[in-house]
């Protein structure tokens, strides 16, 4: 498990490969990630969007923005801890992610939180032997 702390907010990721599938003329290795959001604060906080780098094992990243995580925005009260699920596709078998959430906290006071770099790896060494060819993904894009 990744974790990082910044103020009073804890993000825990852990990593894990899903599978190798092969779609049009490439292979893609799915990865999900489940993230904690701990709030360690005095007072309740938003988490109101997101921005991930996902770099694939070429050296190509790819930047995704966008409104909270898996369709929510949620609150997150002082001592609690918000949990979700999501994935990547890579063209690569190994890569790494990472980012920052956009936080609301007390009297509209606006904040990021980083979210700690982690790596994505097959644990099956023969699966990270894989292809390194790299096409176009941009359709690809994680949800969160």
């Amino acid at each position: 498990m990744y974790s990082q702390r910044s103020l009073d907010i804890e993000v825990s990721v852990e990593p894990e490969f899903v599978s190798k599938e092969f779609s049009g003329d490439h292979y893609y290795y799915i990865y999900s990630y489940s993230v904690s959001v701990t709030n360690h604060g005095p007072t309740s906080c938003q988490l109101l969007s997101r921005h991930w780098i996902i770099r694939d094992g070429n050296g190509h990243e790819e930047h995704v923005i966008g409104d909270g995580v898996v369709g929510k925005q949620p609150i997150i009260r002082s001592g609690e801890t918000f949990k979700y699920t999501s994935g990547c596709p890579l063209v690569t078998p190994t890569g790494n992610m990472r980012g920052k959430y956009y936080m609301l906290g007390p009297d509209n006071y606006e904040f990021e939180v980083r979210i700690p770099l982690f790596f994505l790896r097959p644990q099956d060494k023969s699966i990270a032997a894989g292809s390194r060819n790299a096409p176009n993904t941009s359709h690809l894009s994680p949800n969160t």
